[in-house]
């Protein structure tokens, strides 16, 4: 299957820049080093865009690309009026990125899709019009048809997929696909940072918002490096047990900590009657047992290191929401129209 650039007549990007003036849907694509595919996927989704027959916009985030993508996109911004590119001073990584497309956009309505062609532009219309007509508020794609490698890609997916359901509550068969679509006071609700993109219906869902999935088309990358790898798994793993932590017990913390508490105590408490059996009913000398020293010794270190660790999530929460501080840098923004 090959994929075209689609080029919009220029009579079609006039009537558009003078539509745009306050869109009401957003398209949000972070991009690294994606040079090849920039072009064909800007065109896809003005054309996407025009199929709404609505006022749009597509904001695209070059998360600090080190090839020519920042190059193709300049050009594309002074091509298309309804184009803005954010450039991110360096590479911050996909959430950042994310969250600075919905920092800059300005749309009722935000749509997510990757860079890299596989999600498919069109598909966007179809869930524009669920979110509307069944009052949603957020609607995730599915690429129940993926087209990547099965082993290092769809297989860690679905077991991630499995655990990130399970742990969370909120029932999806593909909570990596990036092409989803948001109203905007939703996605600009919900803090992002680490790699928490991929867990925003989760957190979303702590406030309510009404969720829903729908199939969607997946291509095969044609062109340029996956961005994707294997060990992108175990930070999804430790994100998870942040957006489990808050989910669960960032409200009553005492619950959580509590419960390990008098875990450790009852362990500890049957230990230390074994010992003083052993001690004072057959004579054994417990001083330099390994069960005393060993187990005080693991048991501490992980209460401390686990507890540690979730102080320091509500910290960093803290710290980037009472600052209403961002978690990128933005270098310049190109666009014809005054943000």
């Amino acid at each position: 299957m090959t994929l075209a650039a689609v080029h919009l007549p220029q009579e079609l990007i006039s009537a558009s820049a003078k539509a745009n003036k306050c869109p009401e849907v957003s398209f949000i694509v972070p991009v690294y080093n994606e040079h090849e595919n920039a072009e064909a996927m800007v065109a896809e989704v003005m054309a996407a865009g025009e199929s709404l027959s609505r006022p749009f916009e597509l904001v695209v985030v070059d998360d600090g690309s080190s090839d020519s993508t920042v190059s193709v996109l300049t050009v594309l911004a002074e091509r298309y009026a309804n184009l803005r590119v954010v450039c991110l001073k360096r590479n911050y990584g996909q959430t950042a990125a994310t969250a600075a497309g919905f920092a800059y956009a300005q749309g009722k309505i935000f749509v997510t899709l990757d860079g890299d062609l596989q999600n498919d532009p069109a598909d966007a219309k179809q869930l524009i019009n669920l979110l509307g007509d069944d009052d949603l508020d957020i609607v995730c794609g599915w690429r129940k048809d993926r087209q990547d490698k099965a082993l290092t890609r769809v297989i860690p997916s679905k077991i991630a997929n499995w655990l990130i359901g399970k742990s969370t509550g909120v029932q999806l068969h593909d909570y990596g696909c990036s092409l989803k679509v948001y109203r905007a006071e939703v996605a600009k609700s919900v803090p992002l940072y680490g790699e928490m993109h991929r867990f925003i219906p989760a957190l979303a869902s702590l406030d309510g918002a009404r969720i829903q999935e729908v199939a969607v088309n997946h291509r095969p990358r044609l062109r340029g490096q996956s961005k994707y790898n294997l060990s992108r798994t175990f930070k999804v793993v430790l994100d998870l047990l942040t957006v489990v932590f808050f989910k669960r017990f960032f409200t009553r913390p005492l619950h959580m900590f509590g419960r390990l508490g008098m875990i450790m105590m009852a362990l500890g408490f049957v230990s230390l009657v074994m010992l003083l059996a052993e001690k004072f009913v057959f004579g054994h000398d417990i001083g330099g047992r390994p069960l005393l020293v060993f187990s005080a010794l693991f048991v501490l270190a992980g209460v401390q290191l686990i507890s540690t660790g979730l102080i320091a999530e509500i910290m960093v929460r803290t710290y980037f929401e009472s600052q209403n501080k961002p978690i990128y840098g933005v270098r310049r923004v190109l666009s014809q129209r005054p943000s």
